[in-house]
């Protein structure tokens, strides 16, 4: 039977403001599209549905950026420079910065303080002019032809409001401003598969001494605890690394998944309903595990994020998707306009499961073509981040923070210019940004040469 409904009578909707640029959704890829749109000039508003920026990194509790480094030829490079050097360094000097760190023995990935990211975020932003709405969940768009959008509907505490703006960039991660435009998109793997979410928590009240690196030991111990019967675990390739205190730990166990066995679909309001839950409960049991470990004895669970870490939902489709292939062989465009130098990061059923481009033959990253930015049908439009133009395993890669900084910049930036020149993303001179973005410090690959340092 169809669903019940109820009629909403038409109603004016308040305009809150009018903007040249309007990102929807505050993680790495909308801060850094706010940012270089702002730093070309044009009125900008970021709009976000949490009271902080981060996206995954702050709500969903990740503490680590991936992606900003490679492995090229062997030696380990911070690749994702422009606007995230710019961030990096405001955590830094609130004390909350890492020093990267090696996994798999292959890649770094860097940790972070989330209230340090969070303030740093709107430093950031405030440095740059950029207005911003907090509290504010993407609704609906108003069209004014097929092709084109004309304003964003958000909720508010202040009830429905709407945002005009001459280009939109969506880097909500679930592709909704694109959809609702009537973007063609495409879910996890087209057959109901989706990579699995993850309930992150910390933990504080380590014993830095006992515990050691206790990272690799863990694994160890939890194939002990499951062949004794004691513990059973949602998934292999659990992480638990220390944070800059080493008395705080984050802690990566869980996996979330519905009773077909599949993935929590982030697009469904009772699975991540469900997830929200289970996820909870299942890191309770990691808890629990984790107080027979040396060292961990005393600790106690000090935050668990305001939401469910979500990985994947809607893929935009653009004039080019981004795919497993092009990860895998380094693969590079013509219009590119970053690099990503993360893995496949694949979430199944029970497990994770890492791919890599040869290494040291290859040069560990892969360029990011400007065409995986551009959602067919809509004409003022960009989308950067994990629900960009990408294949189920292309997005496995590029999905994480430093890919995201690197399609934010590059979208912003390509609003500017498409503003400058009156004329639709789309069609402008990618030389012209491919410039701009190497002149803002951004490394996109092409002939640059492979920037030095971590």
């Amino acid at each position: 039977m169809p669903p019940k409904t109820i009629f909403e009578p038409a109603r004016q909707i308040p305009l809150y403001g009018e903007y040249e640029v309007a990102v929807l959704g505050g993680g790495p890829a909308g801060i850094a599209a706010a940012v270089a749109a702002a730093r070309a000039g044009r009125r900008t508003l970021l709009i976000e549905r949490y009271g902080f920026l981060g996206g995954m990194g702050t709500a969903a509790g990740v503490t680590n950026f991936c992606g900003l480094h490679a492995n090229v030829h062997g030696e380990m490079h911070r690749l994702v420079r422009g606007i995230a050097s710019d961030l990096l360094a405001r955590i830094d000097r609130l004390g909350g910065l890492n020093a990267p760190h090696l996994i798999l023995g292959k890649i770094l990935a860097q940790a972070y303080d989330t209230a340090a990211y969070k303030i740093a975020a709107d430093d950031l932003l405030s440095a740059c002019k950029v207005d911003i709405l907090f509290h504010a969940l993407g609704a609906g768009v108003v069209m004014h032809d097929e092709r084109r959008i004309n304003a964003l509907l958000v909720e508010t505490k202040a009830g429905r409001q709407a945002v005009s703006a001459r280009i939109f960039i969506d880097c909500s991660g679930d592709g909704d401003l694109a959809a609702w435009a009537g973007a063609p998109f495409e879910v996890g793997d087209n057959e109901g598969g989706m990579l699995y979410p993850s309930m992150m928590f910390r933990l504080n009240g380590i014993d830095p001494e006992r515990a050691g690196d206790a990272w690799r030991t863990i694994p160890a111990l939890m194939e002990k605890a499951e062949a004794a019967g004691t513990h059973k675990f949602p998934r292999k390739s659990a992480i638990v690394r220390p944070q800059r205190s080493g008395i705080e730990w984050r802690v990566n166990f869980t996996q979330l998944k519905r009773d077909d066995g599949r993935a929590i679909n982030g697009l469904e309001p009772d699975d991540l309903t469900r997830g929200e839950i289970d996820g909870r409960r299942q890191a309770v049991a990691a808890f629990e595990f984790l107080r027979t470990v040396p060292g961990f004895e005393k600790s106690y669970i000090v935050d668990l994020p305001p939401q469910l870490g979500i990985r994947e939902t809607r893929r935009v489709i653009g004039g080019y998707m981004l795919s497993g292939e092009d990860v895998l062989g380094c693969a590079s465009f013509e219009d590119s306009v970053g690099v990503n130098g993360w893995p496949m990061e694949v979430h199944v059923a029970g497990d994770v499961i890492f791919k890599f481009p040869p290494i040291p033959e290859s040069r560990g990253f892969n360029e990011l073509p400007y065409r995986m930015l551009l959602p067919q049908g809509v004409d003022n439009l960009l989308v950067a981040g994990r629900c960009a133009s990408m294949t189920h395993d292309g997005q496995s890669a590029a999905r994480v923070s430093g890919a995201c900084f690197a399609m934010g910049e590059a979208a912003g930036s390509a609003a500017g210019l498409a503003l400058s020149g009156n004329t639709i993303p789309r069609d402008i001179a990618v030389e012209k940004l491919q410039q701009a973005l190497q002149q803002q410090g951004a490394f996109i690959g092409r002939d640059q040469k492979v920037p030095e340092g971590l």
